[in-house]
């Protein structure tokens, strides 16, 4: 998709929510998974200057942002670091601002976001410096060990409840990338060569046993967070979960009509819906995405390719 001419650019879904959380959390979001380096893992978030967020690759590392505090020294070490990338980043923006009059319109556009680079970097380095002495919530479990993304992945749901209900973040992603390790329950084939199946049916077989595993987990999350108290409802009334996958068909690399799953968030649930893939009735995705930026209180009227909300959630 074309980014010219969209006012949102191509920037994900968690991302344009999480510009407007600011500093009210000590991570406006997280991106969590395993960086797949065999199929370039999923590349799912996107900041609004072209820039993707790596995912945090595994429950100990999720475990040690969200938990363990940074030593004495660690810290004095920290603050050092800020000062000397923000001397950095104020030559570099001024070098770059006495280019400015002597670029062409199109290399004009192109340090255009270079500075928009810039200014994530500036916020994330204020947003760090905000919270730097900040005690973290203090750990209800031992340090987890990381083994591969089958045995982590309930883990890695658990840490993200964990997150959202210590407001940590009100923002988290989790990426299943196409390495997910087949070879886990006895499948000689990786995962990625299984969604090209080819419709054969051993393939088949074995693709419906990695993503009923993948399905269980999702509602072993969905019950986790209907578990936790939270205000007058539970953690699950206050938390929007959208599950999914970016194809259709991965057999034939289609992205029509995508199989997605709401809950939570105090929509109307209890529904399947198949909704028309062609004529007036066709409504893009970026619909519910609307939906749910503004149920999140992102006060836009437009999102991607959207054509307006989704009706009948609320």
């Amino acid at each position: 998709m074309d980014a010219k001419g969209m006012p949102e650019g191509n920037i994900s879904l968690d991302q344009r929510a999480a510009e407007t959380v600011g500093g009210a959390t000590r991570f406006p979001s997280l991106t969590v998974g395993s960086e797949d380096g065999i199929h370039g893992g999923c590349q799912m978030c996107w900041t609004r200057s072209g820039t993707r967020v790596p995912p945090i690759p595994g429950p100990r590392e999720l475990f040690r942002r969200l938990f363990v505090n940074e030593s004495s020294g660690d810290l004095a070490r920290v603050k050092d670091g800020f000062k000397l990338t923000g001397s950095i980043l104020d030559a570099v923006q001024g070098d770059a601002q006495s280019l400015q009059s002597r670029l062409n319109p199109s290399d004009r556009e192109k340090l255009d976001e270079y500075f928009t680079s810039v200014r994530d970097v500036e916020r994330q380095l204020a947003l760090r410096k905000q919270w730097s002495e900040v005690p973290k919530p203090k750990p209800p479990l031992q340090e987890p060990i990381n083994k591969n993304m089958v045995d982590d992945l309930p883990l890695l749901y658990d840490l993200i409840a964990l997150a959202i209900q210590t407001d940590s973040t009100r923002i988290a992603t989790l990426e299943i990338g196409g390495g997910f390790e087949s070879r886990y329950f006895g499948i000689s084939k990786d995962y990625h060569a299984l969604s090209h199946h080819g419709q054969l049916p051993e393939n088949i077989a074995s693709l419906l046993k990695l993503e009923e595993y993948q399905t269980q987990q999702f509602a072993r999350f969905i019950s986790k967070l209907k578990s936790i108290p939270d205000g007058d409802g539970t953690l699950l009334d206050h938390t929007m979960v959208l599950f999914g996958s970016g194809m259709a068909n991965a057999n034939a690399h289609t992205n029509l009509n995508l199989p997605v799953i709401l809950a939570g968030g105090g929509f109307k649930h209890g529904e399947y819906r198949a909704m028309p893939t062609t004529g007036l009735g066709r409504r893009p995705l970026c619909n519910l995405y609307l939906s749910i930026l503004q149920r999140f209180g992102v006060e836009t009227d437009k999102f991607g390719i959207s054509t307006g909300t989704l009706s009948g959630l609320a």
